[in-house]
């Protein structure tokens, strides 16, 4: 059974630092792409970047270029998005999801973990 299990979220001011994390198990993830979207209360989901695990190859969305950073650790079978400079309107549940690669449809999804950046 395939899980996704995102950490680290949090409340934060502005200005801040967060590690989210998200432990994969159940299958092998290497011909997968990682991705981390977020929702924001009363918004679409948003997409905020993703990671070939085999290539290690990254994209990001725009509002977070720059400040965001996605990795993978291949002992851990985790990824960890690292956010800098967080700005309340960063405030949203952050999702860990997983498709394989050259698919476009994420095929795993994990709970999410809340973050909350104050002004």
């Amino acid at each position: 059974q395939v899980q996704l299990v995102e950490s680290g979220g949090g409340l934060v001011q502005a200005g801040g630092s967060l590690r989210l994390s998200c432990a994969a198990s159940g299958r092998a993830f290497s011909s997968y792409v990682m991705g981390w979207f977020r929702q924001a209360p009363g918004k679409e989901r948003e997409f905020v970047a993703h990671i070939n695990w085999s290539s290690g190859n990254t994209y990001y969305g725009d509002s977070v270029k720059g400040r965001f950073t996605i990795s993978r650790d291949n002992a851990k079978n985790t990824v960890y998005l690292q956010m800098n400079s967080l700005k309340p309107e960063d405030t949203a549940v952050y999702y860990c999801a997983a498709r394989q690669a050259g698919k476009s449809k994420y095929d795993y999804w994990g709970q999410g973990t809340q973050v909350t950046v104050s002004s």
